[in-house]
């Protein structure tokens, strides 16, 4: 299992919202959902590698915004075309005040 990695404070991820977090060459978003759980997704989307941070957040999902296709970003499943690979998710927690991922 892979260690956690330090992503940010807490409060710089509004609830039900989206940050762009790069580790090790790779691109990740960070969220936290409407009660201010944190959760991780891959950062790219799967369709047309377009930076889901940019995206738009609602309820439990992420929306891209190039092609508007739509993901669960609690369990990364795609929900509307063009989007149809699902994204992987990483497990997410607080620590100190501190969001921290497992990648």
């Amino acid at each position: 299992m892979s260690d956690w990695v330090d992503v940010c404070a807490l409060d710089d991820v509004d609830e039900e919202d989206v940050i762009r977090f790069d580790h090790a060459g790779r691109t990740f978003a960070v969220y936290r959902d409407e009660g201010g759980a944190p959760f991780c997704t891959d950062g790219l989307c799967s369709h047309e590698q377009v930076h889901l941070a940019d995206g738009l957040v609602l309820d439990d999902e992420v929306e891209c915004p190039k092609h508007n296709g739509r993901f669960n970003y609690k369990t990364g499943a795609a929900l509307r075309a063009p989007a149809c690979v699902a994204l992987v998710t990483y497990p997410a927690r607080v620590e100190g005040g501190r969001i921290q991922v497992q990648v």
